[in-house]
């Protein structure tokens, strides 16, 4: 047993990706009891009064929580004698860098990426200006910071720099919450709008026609690719969270100097942003067999059917292996 370590799993949260989130900490909970830790999970949307988290929690949706709850949670007495939290928060406020300074200000650990490489990462825009400046090829792209009725000048900007199609998307969202695909200048109001509702800041971004690719990284090393098949043009929000509309290719069915290619490449952008712990990073591979990065995620899913420890596995790795790792990664 190692009773000796209490693991605290955050998961929930005030984010569109509450209900992912909470997916996420579950498989990290059952993992964490597998291997004989001392669990306790936290949602810091309930603040100091936390809920039973039976069976109910985990299938009920409750649309709105006071972002100050998260102050609140982190002040009480929830977090007495846990060595280690083990983050499985998605979007604001567990993927941007806050709740990991909020635990640094306690002296606690965590596993994962610090501060700035978990701003920086959710942060889309600033992760591709490091992309560029490190020589990680990405999609070109603008940003907009406030919402205006009058598009003109925004398609004509599309229209002169990115072309169609384009992403319109959140620039600081996961799970492509918000994201649209815009072949035409008709759709792009419609887009902006919806993109808005979940940040202040907007992407505009090239749409890059080609294949979904996803290159693992935990500690100093980088784990077999995946290709994400969907049945839709992208792999959106539906196809990454309902069965069936999603088939995955583990390892990818590259050449070996693709592979090692495409390996070096994500590395090479986790590095950019200074993520540590573990992470995926996202391509896009056209049919000349050239990869643009989309984003590194520094926290990503972590049930046993995500991404992450399907690339594990593929190494001969169980998921609560992967997870066993991470933990010691963040302790040393």
């Amino acid at each position: 047993m190692n009773n000796k370590l209490k693991i605290a799993v955050l998961l929930g949260g005030t984010s569109p990706e509450r209900e992912v989130s909470k997916s996420t900490g579950k498989g990290i909970i059952g993992a964490l009891l597998n291997l004989g830790y001392e669990t306790v999970p936290i949602d810091p949307a309930y603040g100091d009064q936390q809920p039973d988290f039976g069976d109910w929690y985990y299938n009920s949706v409750q649309d709105s929580f006071p972002d100050d709850n998260f102050i609140t949670c982190m002040n009480s007495g929830l977090f007495k004698e846990v060595g280690l939290a083990f983050i499985a928060l998605h979007g604001k406020w567990g993927e941007d860098g806050v709740i990991q300074s909020l635990l640094e200000l306690k002296g606690i650990k965590y596993a994962g990426s610090g501060v700035l490489a978990s701003a920086l990462s959710m942060d889309k825009a600033m992760s591709k200006v490091m992309f560029r400046h490190f020589d990680v090829s990405t999609p070109d792209w603008f940003v907009m910071n406030f919402y205006v009725k009058d598009n003109s000048g925004i398609i004509q900007k599309i229209e002169k720099e990115i072309k169609y199609p384009c992403i319109i998307k959140p620039n600081d969202q996961g799970s492509t919450i918000g994201l649209s695909i815009v072949d035409n200048q008709s759709e792009v109001e419609v887009a902006i709008k919806l993109a808005f509702e979940y940040s202040k800041t907007v992407l505009v971004e090239q749409f890059i026609e080609g294949r979904e690719i996803a290159v693992g990284v935990v500690g100093p090393d980088t784990l077999p690719p995946v290709e994400i098949i969907p049945s839709h043009r992208i792999y959106d929000y539906e196809c990454k969270y309902t069965a069936g509309k999603s088939r995955y290719d583990v390892p990818a069915k590259l050449s070996p100097e693709l592979t090692a290619y495409l390996k070096a490449e994500g590395l090479k952008a986790y590095n950019a942003l200074g993520c540590s712990g573990y992470g995926r990073v996202d391509f896009r591979l056209t049919s000349e067999d050239i990869a643009y990065c989309l984003e590194v995620n520094s926290l990503p899913g972590m049930t046993p059917t995500s991404l992450l420890p399907k690339m594990a596995q593929c190494q001969g790795q169980s998921f609560e292996q992967l997870v066993e790792r991470i933990i010691q990664i963040a302790l040393s």
